[in-house]
């Protein structure tokens, strides 16, 4: 699958780089998935240091045996995989675009489950890692948009397999469809011009 942008040159985020500002666009796809990961080690947070109220939404570990609260629910390294394949950051409408994608592409989400998630985002998420309307939105579009597409549920995917291919490599192995992808974030982009994360998306 060809790059967004083939002419537009880009760096990996720089050493200690601010997590506001860590975002590899979805045209910069000739590093290693492993490549774009190590550029946020001096980030990455332990799965102890996520809050309680947020393991026991996002991670399938917290599933109680034979009942899936939440499809499309990953472990923290899968999650920041799918960050990178989806050319998201880190802020707000990043984190909910890649939990809504994510989700959607199970195609297994229920109407119940999404208000339900929407429920828990926010009113019952701590500080930071609370939505606002405008995050539920793209939390919404990301469900959608994951649902149509034709990608393998990135919920079901062995991580560690693409670790080495770059990352327009690992997204044409996983069906993810870069120029999907990338005609929702000019409408993001074009919806919501203040925010940051949807302003950096789309060139």
């Amino acid at each position: 699958m060809p790059s967004t942008n083939q002419n537009k040159p880009y760096q990996l985020p720089a050493d200690q780089c601010s997590w506001r500002d860590w975002h590899i666009p979805l045209w910069c796809d000739k590093f290693t998935l492993r490549e774009a990961l190590n550029s946020a080690d001096h980030m990455a947070a332990d799965q102890a240091d996520v809050p309680l109220i947020i393991r026991l939404v996002e991670n399938p570990g917290f599933d109680i045996p034979g009942i899936t609260i939440f499809n499309g629910a990953v472990d923290l390294h899968s999650h920041d995989c799918i960050h990178v394949l989806l050319g998201r950051g880190l802020l707000p409408h990043d984190e909910a675009f890649t939990i809504g994608f994510t989700m959607g592409s199970s195609n297994r989400v229920t109407t119940a489950e999404m208000k339900l998630y929407e429920l828990a985002a926010k009113h019952l998420y701590p500080g930071p890692y609370k939505f606002d309307d405008d995050d539920i939105q793209v939390f919404k579009d990301g469900v959608h948009l994951g649902y149509v597409s034709d990608c393998i549920p990135l919920d079901k995917i062995n991580y560690q397999e693409v670790l080495e291919l770059t990352i327009g490599e690992a997204r044409e192995q996983l069906c993810i469809e870069t120029e999907l992808l990338a005609a929702y974030y000019q409408i993001e982009k074009a919806r919501y011009p203040e925010d940051p994360a949807s302003r950096r998306i789309s060139p």
